[in-house]
């Protein structure tokens, strides 16, 4: 009759919740109360996979380009705006993230889009899969699984008066205070004593991004009350916190640039994601007070977690060496007078040293 038995329907919904549900892992009572936490975590980690396909998905179609015969502007490219499309996606499904789990969730799940990266460049770029991308991706994956399950599950609806609360709070204060001056002395060896140091700017970049994940977490979580009928966006806080979020990520980015300028992704990117993640969960323990009613081996699991990740991500860029185009500075095949085969070597000693002899200098040396 295609009827169950009375033992299968019991085990059933032991399982998956039905009438008279158990404490199974998909039991009723448990997807209840961690259902808004998996979204949040598989809304980070997708869009975190997203992001990661949009960078290598960009860097093909750079790459494309500069092998072209009839070189075009990026722009014009739609590989290139495919990337940006899937940039934006996994951006605007971090921000929304941010309002269904804790601060401290979401940052560490950066670490997809660096393992994903890794991975998806076998795809789009070609390259070989390395022992150490096996080994960091495999404790990459371990520590997410143990930030997932030893993450604090607070409530994170967080309402326009309790932002006010948190924003004057001495914590906070005392917190803002000691950043602000650890700023300061970063941004004047930075101005006055053109320090370029690699940890001097993302140090920077790390005290913004604090700044900005509070203000971030802030603005998703006030819009998606009002979007359930809570109305919050008519509150000051809530401008302000958009002004917040705005600010701290436009400097935030403009250190990050000159950082990749100076040094190599392979440097920037892990010691970035370890500072940026750092600065992000101390913000949120101090400014939303996560962790406050968590077990302390829920807090250690989850500090080795965080630890097992940073070392994952620094496996999988550690001795990965930056791919460089291999295009001339100088095509010789339009220079008069030269072959395209033939090689331009000035005078170290001369004063045109660097340059290409003029037209009176050329007649010259061949008569």
């Amino acid at each position: 009759m295609g009827i169950l038995p009375v033992l299968e329907w019991g085990s059933w919904n032991v399982s998956f919740g039905g009438p008279g549900a158990g404490n199974g892992p998909l039991s009723g009572p448990w997807y209840s109360t961690h259902k808004t936490q998996l979204l949040g975590v598989l809304l980070a980690a997708t869009s975190n996979f997203l992001i990661s396909i949009s960078l290598n998905i960009q860097k093909c179609a750079h790459l494309r380009l500069t092998c072209r015969t009839d070189p075009k502007p990026y722009y014009m490219s739609k590989l290139w705006w495919c990337g940006i499309t899937l940039l934006g996606l996994g951006e605007v499904g971090n921000f929304t993230a941010y309002g269904f789990v804790p601060v401290a969730l979401v940052a560490p799940l950066g670490c997809v889009s660096v393992i994903g990266g890794a991975f998806i460049s076998v795809l789009f770029l070609k390259k070989t899969v390395r022992a150490a991308d096996i080994l960091g991706g495999t404790l990459t994956v371990t520590g997410t699984y143990l930030l997932v399950v030893f993450a604090p599950n607070e409530p994170q609806e967080l309402t326009a008066r309790q932002v006010q609360n948190y924003l004057v709070s001495w914590p906070f204060l005392v917190y803002s205070i000691l950043e602000i001056i650890t700023f300061c002395i970063l941004l004047y060896f930075y101005k006055r004593k053109a320090v370029k140091h690699i940890m001097v700017l993302l140090m920077m970049v790390a005290l913004l991004a604090s700044l900005t994940v509070i203000a971030v977490k802030a603005v998703a979580s006030m819009i998606m009350l009002s979007a359930k009928g809570k109305m919050q966006l008519t509150y000051p806080v809530f401008y302000i916190m958009i002004i917040l979020m705005a600010t701290s990520c436009a400097f935030q980015v403009k250190f990050l640039n000159q950082a990749t300028h100076l040094y190599e992704a392979t440097e920037v990117v892990p010691i970035n994601f370890v500072l940026f993640t750092t600065s992000a969960i101390i913000s949120g323990v101090i400014f939303y007070r996560e962790f406050q009613s968590a077990a302390l081996l829920s807090v250690f699991m989850f500090l080795f977690g965080c630890l097992l990740s940073f070392l994952g991500v620094f496996v999988i860029a550690r001795n990965k060496k930056e791919e460089h185009l291999q295009i001339p500075f100088i095509d010789c095949g339009h220079i008069p007078g030269q072959k395209l085969t033939g090689k331009i070597q000035p005078d170290s000693h001369s004063s045109l040293y660097g340059t290409l002899n003029n037209e009176h200098d050329s007649v010259k040396s061949q008569s």
